[in-house]
């Protein structure tokens, strides 16, 4: 009755849309050996080879025909095997007496082929079997008298035959034996297995995998290898690695283990690779010899660079004390230094293979980098140091997508990361790495941001944006790019360095400067932003937000909120949860400057409660104080009471220097200043004169629209500020992802044009 059982999958439960069809149907054996894999995978065999494996969408369906072939086969359905053949038989192998009865091979001739091919193809189900025939194989030298078959083969055109030898050859690397590895891989063997390898029956034509490993693969010696077993090393591991990346087909369910011991032979001959090399030391310090030096013409200097990187990704096999020892080598050999001046090279190719090397280093050892860098501010100027080099090349990245220069930034945030200083008991890496990095490095961070949002800078964009008479941000993309990539880095900071970009921050007046972008018709950059505010605000730091409330700095983001009209998009949500976040906070010098400056403006906003929340908390903040300041006694309510409160508040004060009369006065001690605020990296200047014609197409070619200039409150600085409306560049996502409430679905965002009539008025229009 068993026999009879069948499960069947529909359509429902596999990837396929659901009809309700039936897909399968196979009867389940008693002793065929199902395995359950992944909780949402049933794998079996039928036939010598048929292989089958049932996918589920969801666990529950796997579980439930799961259930059933355990029910027929009067198993535990917690099990993940319903036979235990293979298992019995590995211990088996074990326990086989040195005496057992090896697998008699035939003759190796040619009209033996096909039953040796059957033979091979037949033992690979069976572990014991596969044992005692890589046994025979390695016993009677039978894989070269192989190989010598498939040369008379060759030269008699032998199509048949060499169809079997590729069958028996490819059985024989699916036996999995490193013993049998090493006789096929010698120099003697290897490219008769390539050879027999190119023969696959499947195939029209065979391939020709010798003649690009003797012609097309060249071999480059950099410098000279003297050590012939090395160069043999070498040449075997780049083989080897073409056999199983290129000429052997990716293994099935049932396969992927049969070339477990080829993926460990081709790493333990990395590891020896890397070891031999840095055990000649004389080897290594002729390659940073001429890499370093002037005279070594640029094709030399890209195969030098390209070494070291490859060199570095096969130390990635190390142990990791063995990695250890490698990369405290090459520091001693001075990799650093000679990456510093391979990254400032004009070659793009050099540069990124420098970039990954030096991502390698910094993976390793953050510490090292930092060490190295300090050391070298005592000796060279600003520009050359190691930090700098990479930040411009961040900023110079010629690509598009900017892929270096997003690279680059998450090694400089890696390398300014807190969280993998160390501290010992005489000094504090944090404090002076941190010190090191905002007097020598911010400056060249921070370059293209204060450039793009230089009241120069907004004039000149006001002329070219035509009827934009207010600021306006670059709106060439790649420079966008570039903005919001520096603008998480900046955020970064704030999240985990406190004092030194509170300090640099209120110096530079810099969230206004980085409000600014909120103008920027690229969504993303605005949405960059508003994120630096947020984060800013969400350290619920008195400082920050005296800072935000006396600089005014919430206008930009109101305005463009309201410029944003009835659209539910990111920008949207994002700003509405900033506000969300001040009330539930109840941050109380937030909130009474928003209601006493902006309610006006925003209490139309009625499809959240934020705003009217705000209003709320302030007026019971209000009442509050009033309760308080009745209870106390008239005297106390004196004049003379009134100036001791003040007195307090202007003690905070002195944060902010109220003396406004000279612009741009600190409002915190500054930070040790290497360079003027407007002498940028003449790497930065090359970069903007590259990209001048195509931001000056940007601006002329996108869609601008009148807006009503907003005059604000005197700022810290004594300037005013100005605000422009946001012209999202990509239609905006419908619903609200702030998670206050279910936004109803509107038009579509494209659609709505600027003169819509629910559209908000900006403040002071």
């Amino acid at each position: 009755m068993c026999g009879d059982v069948c499960f069947v999958g529909f359509s429902k439960s596999l990837f396929i849309p659901f009809s309700g069809s039936l897909l399968l149907e196979s009867k389940i054996n008693p002793n065929t050996a199902y395995q359950k894999q992944q909780d949402t995978l049933i794998v079996w065999s039928e036939a010598e080879n048929y292989d089958l494996a049932l996918s589920f969408q969801e666990k529950a369906g796997c579980d439930e025909i799961w259930e059933k072939i355990c029910q027929v086969q009067g198993k535990d359905p917690s099990v993940e095997v319903t036979q235990d053949l293979i298992e019995s038989e590995e211990e088996h192998i074990e326990e086989m007496p040195e005496t057992s009865p090896l697998i008699d091979l035939p003759t190796c001739e040619l009209n033996k082929l096909e039953e040796i091919a059957d033979l091979v193809t037949s033992v690979l189900s069976s572990p014991i079997r596969r044992e005692k025939l890589a046994l025979a194989l390695e016993n009677e030298g039978y894989i070269k008298k192989l190989l010598q078959l498939f040369q008379v083969c060759e030269n008699l055109e032998n199509t048949e035959g060499l169809h079997h030898l590729y069958e028996i050859i490819r059985g024989i690397l699916f036996l999995n034996k490193a013993t049998l590895f090493e006789v096929m891989f010698s120099d003697e063997c290897i490219m008769d297995v390539v050879g027999c390898l190119e023969y696959d029956p499947s195939l029209a034509q065979p391939k020709r995998h010798r003649e690009f490993l003797t012609k097309t693969a060249k071999f480059k010696e950099v410098i000279p290898i003297t050590d012939s077993e090395l160069r043999q090393k070498i040449h075997q591991t780049y083989r080897v690695q073409y056999i199983q990346d290129i000429i052997l087909p990716t293994p099935s369910v049932f396969e992927e283990n049969f070339l477990s011991t080829l993926t460990s032979f081709i790493f333990f001959n990395k590891v020896e690779i890397v070891s031999m090399l840095q055990e000649d030391e004389k080897f290594l310090s002729e390659v940073f010899a001429q890499l370093t030096d002037e005279a070594t013409d640029d094709d030399k200097r890209c195969e030098l660079v390209n070494f070291f990187k490859e060199f570095c990704a096969f130390s990635q096999t190390l142990q990791p004390q063995n990695r250890d020892a490698f990369f405290k080598t090459l520091a001693k050999l001075g990799i650093l230094p000679a990456l510093e001046i391979v990254m400032g090279m004009d070659d793009l190719q050099v540069r990124s293979a420098a970039t990954d090397i030096f991502s390698y280093l910094v993976e390793f050892s953050p510490s090292m980098v930092r060490e190295f860098v300090m050391q070298e501010a005592q000796q060279s100027d600003d520009d050359i140091l190691l930090i700098n080099v990479v930040i411009e090349q961040m900023i110079c990245d010629t690509d598009p997508e900017l892929g270096g220069a997003v690279q680059l930034m998450g090694l400089l945030r890696t390398l300014i990361d807190p969280e993998n200083m160390l501290a010992t008991a005489n000094k504090t890496e944090k404090s002076e790495f941190l010190n090191f990095f905002y007097n020598h490095c911010m400056h060249v961070l921070t370059a293209p941001l204060l450039a793009n949002t230089s009241e120069d800078k907004c004039e000149k964009d006001a002329v070219v944006g035509s009827t934009k008479s207010n600021t306006i941000c670059p709106d060439n993309y790649q420079t966008a790019q570039l903005l919001a990539l520096i603008l998480e880095l900046l955020t970064f900071c704030v999240e985990h360095h406190t004092y030194h970009i509170k300090n640099y921050i209120m110096n530079k007046d810099l969230l206004r400067r980085v409000l600014v972008l909120m103008n920027s018709k690229h969504t993303f950059l605005a949405l960059c932003a508003l994120r630096f505010m947020r984060r800013i605000i969400g350290l619920k730091d008195e400082f920050y937000n005296r800072y935000i409330t006396k600089g005014n700095l919430f206008e930009p983001v109101i305005n463009a909120l309201l410029d944003n009209g009835t659209r539910y998009n990111l920008l949207n949500s994002a700003v509405i949860e900033l506000f969300e976040f001040i009330r539930v906070e109840d941050i109380k010098s937030l909130i009474a400057h928003i209601v006493e400056n902006f309610y006006n403006a925003l209490e139309s906003i009625e499809y959240v409660q934020t705003f009217k929340g705000l209003k709320t908390k302030y007026e019971q903040e209000k009442d509050r104080q009033s309760q308080k300041l009745n209870s106390v006694p008239s005297i106390l309510r004196s004049n003379r009471f009134r100036r001791d409160a003040r007195a307090l508040e202007e003690d905070e004060e002195m944060w902010f220097n109220e003396d406004e009369e000279e612009e741009g006065e600190a409002v915190v001690p500054p930070v040790e200043k290497s360079k003027q605020e407007d002498d940028f990296p003449d790497s930065y200047e090359k970069f903007m004169e590259t990209k001048k014609a195509s931001a000056a197409n940007g601006a002329n070619g996108a869609n601008s629209k009148s807006v009503a200039a907003q005059t604000s409150p005197a700022s810290s600085n004594g300037s005013s500020s100005k605000s422009t409306a946001l012209s999202p560049a990509v239609p905006a996502p419908k619903g609200s992802l702030v998670g206050l409430v279910d936004y109803p679905d509107d038009e579509d965002d494209d659609e709505e044009e600027e003169t819509s009539p629910r559209k908000r008025p900006r403040l002071g229009s």
